[in-house]
């Protein structure tokens, strides 16, 4: 078999084989095929598309190329949640000790965050002594004894996507549903859930932009979870402006425990809800969407969510006070809030705007090797649908870096479009797509 053969039957629009797949995955993984090749082939694909039968094969044969995780050791049906980014998407800090507490094993490997999207690791990080480096046995016994564990994911898993997405990135071959879904699910099946639910961002925020795209990404890998026989589901849910008010690590996990004290912002409270829901029903816990949401609310009423986070925190190194004692977090040596310079009614909020003001101010990273501020960000006052008065605070800032502070707040007064008629608040959920039908609301 000859890797130039392969390309010229993509370029050719044919439909490769599994075997094909294999070895083309196996020999660029392995250094066998050079990136001249391994480009090639990514814009044939890039081109002329791969159908669902090839996204599976490339899938799989990244998924192998790397460590793949053992979860049967733990007991119970594994549920794992994705969310392909945005900002203010702080909702595994909350939604996994909804779960756990009503007895579905978490266990999560997560990463960190690039550019305006944080990353959850980021987050859980901001709490004080929080530890995200566990072994397999203290992953394993973690949740087993407490059902549930977070931590960072081994650079062992999915290699060849490693690799390839580098590649991706500087040929101009990133925004291709085949090559997009299967980047996401290979390292999802690689880390051992039985399930998974996917949370598909669409929005301004979110790197689909368009609803469209949002449910063809959607419908790709939960095409791909079932074919490879994992029960995946996956909602497409709104990111045209951040999700609840805070942006920034410490901020959103202050967010999420308020969250799970019955304090959390509508839009992100529901989101939990639904996505909490769907997941009892993928681990089998309930039978149907209403019980869900029946035992959701009813472990956030009684507080067995928020006492499964301080157990969480604790067992991970960290204090647990925090929960609490919000003092306990490092605090911004600079608060500013930042005022209208009109009045009207909020017709839109760029979210990726609001996300890049964060990054600016040292939340986010440009760069893979950019230090964090884990008490920089963002707490909104407004969001769409809202009135403010010129005059009125939009925003706050929390930053310690100074000299960028001016850019980022013209940028935050000009994410906000602001109109004199009044508007309804944005649609949070779009739609679910499972095996059997795409259901658009």
């Amino acid at each position: 078999m000859r890797v130039y053969d392969i390309i010229r039957k993509k370029r050719d629009n044919k439909e490769l084989s599994k075997e094909e797949i294999d070895f083309f995955i196996d020999g660029y993984s392995k250094g066998n095929i050079p990136d001249y090749q391994a480009s090639a082939f990514l814009m044939a694909v890039f081109l002329n598309k791969m159908n669902i039968k090839e996204t599976t094969y490339l899938t799989n044969a990244m998924m192998n190329s790397g460590e793949v995780i053992d979860l049967s050791k733990i007991d119970g049906i594994k549920v794992d949640k994705h969310s392909t980014g945005g900002v203010g998407d702080k909702t595994t800090i909350a939604l996994a000790p909804i779960v756990a507490s009503l007895g579905v094993p978490v266990a999560k490997m997560s990463g960190r965050g690039l550019g305006h999207t944080g990353g959850t690791l980021d987050k859980l990080e901001s709490i004080p002594g929080f530890n995200i480096e566990m072994d397999s046995k203290k992953f394993i016994d973690s949740v087993n004894e407490y059902k549930i564990a977070v931590c960072g994911q081994t650079g062992e898993i999915a290699l060849a996507d490693k690799k390839l997405y580098a590649l991706r990135d500087v040929t101009a071959t990133v925004e291709d549903i085949s090559l997009i879904s299967s980047s996401i699910m290979c390292k999802k099946l690689a880390s051992g859930a039985n399930s998974i639910l996917l949370d598909v961002k669409t929005g301004d925020g979110a790197f689909m932009k368009t609803l469209d795209d949002s449910f063809s990404l959607a419908k790709s890998m939960v095409d791909i979870g079932n074919n490879m026989g994992r029960e995946t589901i996956a909602l497409v849910t709104d990111m045209s402006e951040p999700l609840g008010y805070s942006v920034g690590n410490s901020l959103e996990v202050i967010e999420a425990i308020e969250t799970l004290k019955g304090n959390g912002p509508k839009d992100f409270t529901y989101l939990c809800e639904i996505l909490a829901s769907y997941m009892l029903i993928l681990a089998k816990v309930v039978d149907d969407f209403d019980e869900g949401i029946k035992n959701v609310r009813e472990v956030i009423n009684n507080k067995s969510a928020l006492n499964k986070l301080k157990e969480f925190i604790k067992n991970q190194g960290g204090d647990e006070r925090v929960v609490d004692d919000y003092s306990l977090f490092d605090k911004a040596s600079n608060i500013v809030e930042i005022k209208s310079v009109k009045s009207g009614y909020i017709k839109s909020i760029k979210a990726e705007d609001i996300g890049i003001c964060a990054m600016i101010l040292g939340a986010g990273r440009e760069k893979k090797e950019d230090n964090l501020d884990l008490s920089a960000g963002i707490v909104l006052n407004k969001k769409v649908g809202d009135y403010v008065l010129e005059g009125e605070t939009l925003g706050t800032m929390h930053f310690n870096k100074t000299e960028k502070f001016e850019i980022a707040r013209d940028k935050f007064i000009n994410s906000y479009e602001i109109v004199d008629e009044k508007v309804n608040q944005n649609k949070l959920i779009y739609g679910i797509v499972t095996k059997d039908e795409i259901k658009k609301y």
